[in-house]
This record gives C-alpha cells, sequence and structure tokens, in this order.
C-alpha cells in the first residue's frame, strides 16, 4: 500500500473508501487500465453512447491517486505542442481544429460535471500569465492576448507586473471532487471499476492483474505518469515530478488587494514553470516545475517532497504577492512527457491509448476519453481526425542518457530565468 502523502485536494474529501479488487479472471468488452481522468472519461463517454458494453477499469491504488487528484485544477485550453508546430507538421487547418477542440474542451468538463451533478467548484474565469520583467515583456508584447499592466493588474495584482497574457478559455477546479464524481458516475452508469488491482502486463486482448486476468476486445491504456511502471513501457512516458503547496484561508483583506475575483488561474512568464488558483475556500493552491527526475523513470512516494522546492514555492508565492503564508499542505506527484512533448491518442490492434499531457491534462483528458470513445465504437468524427490521433512520439533515450539530459534541461532552465532576474534588477 501507498505511504504517499495526500494533496489538500483528497484531504479535504475525508477518508477514502477503496473499492474491491478484481475477484478473479472475468471477461470484458473494454478493459481501461486506470482510474484517472484519461480512464473514466473513456468510460464515461463510451457507457453513454453503448450502455450495452461490459466495460471493466482497473486502478493500481484508488481512482484520482495520480495526477488527477494532485494537479493545479486548471482545466485549460493549453496544449504542450505550439499552434506553429502543428502547423508545420499537419497543416493549418487541422492545427487550428486541435486548439478549438481543447478549447471547447474546457466548456465541456463543466457541462458534463453539471449535468452528473458534480459539483468540482467549476468556475471558468480565464488565465492570466504575468509578465513581471523587460525580458518577459519583449517576449511576450506580440503574443496573443497581450493586456498592459493596468488591465493585468486588475485581474492579478501581483507586484511588479508590466504587463500579461490572458485567455479565457481556463476553468478553475477542485481535481479530486471530479475525478471522485466522475468514478461515481460511471459506476452508476454500469461501468465496473476495481481498485488495488496493480496491472502487471497488457497486451492485444488481455490484461494480467496481481488478482487475474481481463480478457477484452479492447483494451485501453491510461497511466499518464505511471506508464513507465508498466511492462514494456519504461521509456514511452518519462515521469517527472510537479510539486504543490496550499495556503490557509487568506482574509478577505488580501483578496481585495490581490484580485482573482472570477478565480482566474495564474503563472507568469517565467521558462520554469508554476501555477496557481484560488480555491473555492480562499487559499492560494500553487505549484511548479523544478522536482529532479529519478534515474531508470522511478516512481516512489518519497519523491512527492522535495523541501528545497516547497520553500522555493513558498518565497515565489512572497516574491509576487508580498507575504509571508501559512502553509497548510506540501504534496507532489509525477506527470507523464513524451519525448516530442506531443500527446497522444490512438486505437492500434486492439490496444488504445492516451497521454503525455506535460501537465496539462485536465481538459485534455476529457478530449481524449471522447476521441477514444469514438476510436472504440469505430465512429469517423471530426475527433478522430484531429492531429494529436494516432501520433507515435519516439521513445525517450535509455539510461543514463535520459537521466542525464532531463535533469540538465531542467537545470538550464532555471539558470535561464536567473539570467533574466539578475539583468531585470
Amino acid at each position: 500500500m501507498s505511504t504517499a502523502a495526500p494533496s489538500f485536494w483528497l484531504h479535504s474529501l475525508g477518508p477514502i473508501e477503496r473499492r474491491a479488487p478484481l475477484p478473479g479472471d472475468t471477461i470484458a468488452d473494454v478493459a481501461i487500465v486506470g482510474g484517472g481522468y484519461t480512464g473514466l472519461w473513456t468510460a464515461y463517454y463510451l457507457a453513454k453512447a453503448a450502455p450495452e458494453l461490459r466495460i471493466v477499469l482497473l486502478e493500481a491504488e484508488y481512482c484520482g491517486y495520480g495526477a488527477s487528484g494532485r494537479n493545479g485544477g486548471w482545466a485549460s485550453g493549453l496544449f504542450p505542442a505550439s499552434e506553429a508546430k502543428l502547423s508545420r507538421r499537419y497543416g493549418p487547418q487541422r492545427a487550428a481544429a486541435m486548439h478549438r477542440a481543447l478549447e471547447a474542451s474546457v466548456d465541456e468538463v463543466g457541462r458534463a460535471a453539471a449535468a452528473e451533478g458534480i459539483d468540482c467548484d467549476y468556475a471558468k474565469g480565464g488565465t492570466i500569465s504575468l509578465v513581471r520583467s523587460p525580458a518577459q515583456l519583449r517576449r511576450a508584447r506580440k503574443a496573443p492576448g497581450f493586456v498592459d499592466a493596468g488591465k493585468a493588474g486588475e485581474i492579478c495584482a501581483a507586484t511588479g507586473v508590466l504587463g500579461g497574457l490572458y485567455s479565457e478559455h481556463c476553468a478553475a477546479l477542485h481535481p479530486a471532487k471530479l475525478v471522485r464524481g466522475l468514478a461515481a458516475t460511471v459506476e452508476r452508469l454500469g461501468v465496473t471499476i476495481h481498485e488495488g488491482t496493480r496491472v502487471k502486463h497488457l497486451e492485444r486482448g488481455k490484461v494480467v492483474t496481481d488478482h487475474g486476468t481481463v480478457r477484452a476486445t479492447t483494451v485501453v491504456r491510461a497511466l499518464e505518469g505511471y506508464t513507465a511502471g508498466l511492462a514494456g513501457h519504461r521509456r514511452n512516458l518519462a515521469p517527472v515530478y510537479s510539486l504543490m503547496i496550499a495556503t490557509e484561508p487568506l482574509p478577505a483583506s488580501f483578496w481585495e488587494r490581490v484580485g482573482l475575483a472570477r478565480r482566474e488561474t495564474f503563472t507568469d512568464e517565467r521558462r520554469m514553470i508554476i501555477y496557481g488558483q484560488r480555491t473555492v475556500d480562499d487559499r492560494l493552491a500553487f505549484g511548479g516545475r523544478g522536482a529532479p527526475y529519478h534515474f531508470g523513470s522511478r516512481i516512489r512516494p518519497e519523491y512527492d517532497q522535495v523541501p528545497s522546492v516547497f520553500d522555493a514555492l513558498r518565497r515565489t508565492l512572497t516574491e509576487l504577492f508580498g507575504i509571508d503564508p501559512p502553509i497548510a499542505y506540501r504534496w507532489g506527484g509525477p506527470l507523464g512527457i513524451p519525448r516530442d512533448w506531443m500527446p497522444s491518442v490512438g486505437l492500434r490492434d486492439g490496444i488504445a491509448w492516451a497521454g503525455g499531457y506535460v501537465g496539462d491534462g485536465v481538459a485534455a483528458a476529457n478530449l481524449a476519453g471522447r476521441t477514444l470513445a469514438d476510436l472504440i465504437l469505430a465512429q469517423e468524427t471530426e475527433l478522430t481526425a484531429l492531429p494529436w490521433v494516432g501520433h507515435r512520439s519516439r521513445r525517450w533515450e535509455p539510461e543514463p542518457v535520459r537521466w542525464l539530459g532531463i535533469n540538465a534541461a531542467l537545470r538550464a532552465t532555471a539558470l535561464l530565468d536567473a539570467w533574466d532576474r539578475r539583468r531585470a534588477s
């Protein structure tokens, strides 16, 4: 059993009641491996479209244990591969279609949650990326969505704001409420969920677990950052850690000064990614990259806790808002990064997959679930024509090259940000 510290999101929901593990060998039409957003949205749209299907979902821990219960709560239209990059490879029309579909998925998450009675604190206030140095201003001034310092400060009155990039295509939400609500919903629709069931191996027509074998016409791999732990998949996605903190509830005077009145999510234009939101109970939930990648794509509960990164996140909040906030929760977890930073969805020879969201998976997983449902039901739709369908990223390099390369990139990113700060001082 895992000893990982629960996120603020999971802790706020009280004790976790685990579903029963797989009782033994069984047969299904669709076997889904992974109880996060991707697996649950796939089960949801399949069950709605074809209620006669026998769908079995298998989860090693409990639904929402991974990134779906630990993330920053951004349902955003962000995609790791830029529209320019997609245009060069797939043409401008397909690239634009990919980004439109993601933006529409922000609304679809809210619509589906409301339709199923899932109260996940959904608030579509958009997102602001603050510009806080001359170097950032030079990079951002001509980018889409640029707003001047006055407008950016009205949204989020952080220190030293010179401008910002605003997009309406983002909603703040409570990720664990969403994932737990989805799990209850798909069960209500007839999907069987087995938790505490670790998958050892999957192949066409078969999933082998520590509690028995599921034979199924279609097998769906939906493990995201935990993909590397599956036999034969160690180099498919690199598990890179992102860590978070949550403050105690902050007083009304703070929010009157800072804003985020519509619960806009926020970041800034530094290269090392940070992300935050105002929770429904007036906390700051704030996270960022910077934790090391671990040799051999290892994932362990103790890697969720990196004191130096937590301290850096707290210092960043102080820098942004001029406060020394009381920190109530600290947690982290791995996300999945493909070698070319291009998420993908596909179905080939009876095995479906989706993932590689690089931390932008809350809305993208919804789009992936709808797309996988169409692929499994052999329906040709606008979604199955999107450029991420069938994409295959090349595998990550063997160790030690993988460890050296990823950690060198993290270090270089931090150094570039430090250089920008020195130039601004």
